[in-house]
């Protein structure tokens, strides 16, 4: 078995990229056990730390939240058929599906409104901004 000698926080955050306060906050969250203590008071970390913190990473990468990561986490800790896991990915993906659909409108919406705006006179007023005051869009 190899060795690793404990790393402080800053050495953590290097390595995996991850801020020293974000490594302090998944830390308060529960995201990442508490951190032994040297003799002088300093954090000491591990590789497992390390690894830890780059699964977090991916997965925010991924699009999970904070919450989401913490599920991930106990069910890799207890070992859980990837069946589970699979059907939290399969949820975040319809999920990310959603926001897709939403973020074509919006960007259809704002190409429409550019087109507006470039037939428009330069003493009318912005359709741009005309829509976005349009009170009726709230009913």
């Amino acid at each position: 078995m190899v060795y690793y000698s404990p790393m402080k926080i800053g050495e953590l955050s290097k390595m995996t990229g991850v801020p020293i306060d974000t490594v302090r906050y998944y830390e308060k969250r529960g995201l990442i056990p508490k951190s032994a203590r040297s003799a002088s008071g300093y954090r000491q970390y591990h590789k497992h730390d390390a690894i830890r913190l780059k699964f977090i990473v991916q997965s925010k990468e991924l699009g999970f939240t904070l919450d989401e990561i913490g599920q991930l986490l106990a069910l890799r800790r207890d070992g859980r058929a990837c069946i589970e896991v699979r059907s939290v990915a399969e949820a975040k993906a319809q999920e990310i599906d959603v926001k897709i659909r939403k973020l074509s409108h919006m960007r259809q919406t704002l190409l429409e409104l550019a087109v507006q705006c470039e037939n428009s006179a330069d003493n009318d007023p912005c359709p741009i901004l005309a829509s976005l005051e349009d009170t009726r869009q709230e009913e």
